[in-house]
């Protein structure tokens, strides 16, 4: 890898890791709901432009009902999922349980496609969500152990298993659209779903100069700019080493949290980080176990 491909994958790693500090910086004073339909829209204003001047607009029209889907399961319900999630738990903690999104993206994958998984992978499932069962029960985590912070967990979880979801149906339903056309009309879709319940729950206090920056940055550089760069690496290195953006995700998120908001970072915290990439790593195949050779699977190496 090219050292300017290796800055970019960077990039896109505190891009999407600051994701999590901007939705907690914005998202109280504009709700969840609300929060997440304008930085669809935002997204999906900034895209479409860019789609038009290649002239694949026409592919939105061809392949709206993949693409509302998508919209759907990858942009509108976990935007409103993450955000809700932080207005009550630490950004950090918000970053590392998003990280459990390949994992459920292996589950999915063998039960829907049939993809076969090794047994390093199958260890890998294990090892990850022991890592999420670790980070729920750790007191020094959920420091208040309260019922909001519950509900803020199993948020993210839905949400890393709604992009787990989503990556799949790509897979299947949409494989023929470009990447462009998919990060437009997933965005488009977004804001269209969420249009209505966001002028529903707008607050009744307009939301300050701080919260509009964190949604506007948050819209432009952590989803617009970052599915740039995330396709044009796929493009560039291929989807095996872009997916490797996955295991930087938290660290950044940890950072930022801890930088800007002054989060507290506890063994447990570490730990639980620690094991749940670990585990993320086994799953897509980035870390291999030394199996015996009876156990390895025919063929060699199995793509993420």
């Amino acid at each position: 890898m090219k050292r300017s491909d290796f800055a970019l994958l960077l990039t896109l790693a505190a891009l999407w890791g600051s994701s999590y500090l901007f939705m907690h910086l914005g998202a109280g004073e504009f709700g969840a709901v609300p929060f997440a339909g304008l930085r669809a829209g935002i997204a999906a204003a900034v895209l479409l432009p860019l789609l038009a001047h290649r002239r694949g607009l026409a592919e939105l029209r061809n392949h709206w009902q993949p693409l509302f889907l998508i919209g759907l399961t990858q942009s509108a319900l976990p935007f409103v999922l993450f955000s809700f999630a932080a207005t009550t738990i630490p950004t950090g903690l918000s970053a590392i349980l998003g990280a459990t999104t390949p994992l459920f993206a292996a589950i999915i994958s063998r039960a829907w496609l049939g993809d076969r998984l090794p047994a390093s992978r199958l260890i890998g499932l294990l090892v990850g969500f022991s890592g999420v069962v670790w980070l729920v029960w750790d007191k020094a985590v959920l420091q208040s152990s309260t019922p909001a912070a519950g509900w803020a967990v199993l948020a993210c979880l839905l949400a890393a298993l709604l992009y787990g979801y989503s990556a799949n149906y790509t897979k299947r339903c949409a494989a023929g659209v470009s990447p462009l056309a998919v990060a437009a009309g997933s965005q488009l879709a977004s804001a269209l779903l969420l249009a209505l319940p966001a002028a529903w729950s707008w607050p009744a206090t307009l939301p300050g100069v701080r919260a509009w920056g964190a949604l506007v940055t948050l819209a432009i550089a952590c989803t617009t700019v970052a599915y740039v760069l995330f396709y044009g690496l796929i493009a560039r290195i291929g989807a095996a080493r872009t997916v490797t953006v996955t295991f930087m995700i938290p660290v950044f998120g940890v950072l930022w949290g801890t930088l800007f908001l002054g989060e507290a970072i506890s063994p447990g915290m570490i730990l639980g980080c620690a094991v749940v990439l670990t585990g993320t790593g086994l799953t897509t195949g980035f870390l291999r176990l030394p199996l015996p050779t009876g156990l390895k699977p025919a063929g060699g190496t199995l793509a993420s």
